[in-house]
């Protein structure tokens, strides 16, 4: 789906290219709400709930970074010039696109801005924070650990946050599923999260991972419940979510229960045959 047509092509170029190679910053940040506008209009409407906002963010920055390179620009200067200015949440993710493109060459200098995203008062930039980073840690997942492993120390419990939802295996996280040991060492520091935000995105996280990984969850779960610490209890009782609709006795157990809630849903142990 091409949605960057000659049209929205040449107001990128008018609007927001030449302004930016010319040091006008603040008319290519005006200019890129209307862009994004456009490029969200050449959506077809039924495909507007799969592709959104998101999509187009993703589609301009990564465009963005291309033509900057094309043209020999400087584009870590720029997009940090646009970081800076920019105080729109679309701006700010598309420039956090543009940085996760150049932190593929060049990933040190991109970190400071990802951790001032990923802390920011605004949810749907940090929620850009982790998206755009998941770029750097299957590209570095080595050499971004010591920064992954900072920030999930943080006393800044959105920076928690922001690591447990970088390390989910997503789609562009699948490589965890074939080495799931490197984001359980991280999110180990996390096990007894105190903080709503962060504690619920690590139990989401094992959720997710014990859809291909049950036994490791299993395992994790085992350990959770074992620490008798109630926050440790908190994230085994949510990576439970996914494992409960297949065996939910022996979630039960494990979690020394006779009932599990989760939304709606409620599992009984004794509505459930014995074998």
């Amino acid at each position: 789906m091409n949605l960057i047509d000659s049209h929205i092509e040449n107001r990128i170029n008018q609007q927001v290219l030449q302004p930016i190679l010319h040091n006008d910053y603040d008319s290519a940040i005006t200019s890129l709400p209307k862009i994004l506008d456009q490029l969200y209009g050449n959506i077809p409407e039924k495909r507007r709930i799969s592709y959104g906002r998101v999509y187009t963010i993703k589609i301009l920055s990564e465009y963005l970074h291309t033509k900057l390179q094309n043209h020999k620009a400087s584009v870590f200067e720029i997009a940090r010039r646009l970081f800076e200015k920019g105080e729109e949440w679309r701006t700010k993710g598309v420039t956090l696109g543009v940085l996760s493109y150049h932190g593929l060459s060049q990933y040190q200098v991109v970190l400071p801005y990802f951790a001032e995203a990923a802390a920011s008062p605004e949810w749907e930039i940090r929620e850009f924070a982790q998206m755009f980073f998941r770029k750097l840690t299957r590209g570095y997942p080595h050499e971004v650990r010591p920064f992954l492993l900072t920030s999930v120390k943080s006393g800044e419990a959105n920076l928690r946050r922001f690591v447990a939802e970088t390390l989910r295996p997503v789609q562009e996280n699948q490589w965890i599923y074939s080495n799931p040991e490197y984001s359980v060492s991280i999110l180990r520091h996390l096990f007894k999260e105190s903080e709503p935000y962060p504690r619920t995105s690590v139990g989401n996280n094992l959720s997710d991972l014990a859809r291909r990984i049950p036994d490791l969850v299993y395992t994790l779960v085992e350990e959770l419940v074992s620490s008798g610490n109630k926050n440790s209890y908190w994230i085994a009782y949510r990576a439970c979510r996914n494992l409960v609709k297949r065996e939910p006795l022996k979630v039960m157990d494990l979690l020394t229960i006779n009932e599990y809630r989760y939304k709606k849903r409620v599992y009984r142990r004794r509505d459930i045959p014995s074998e």
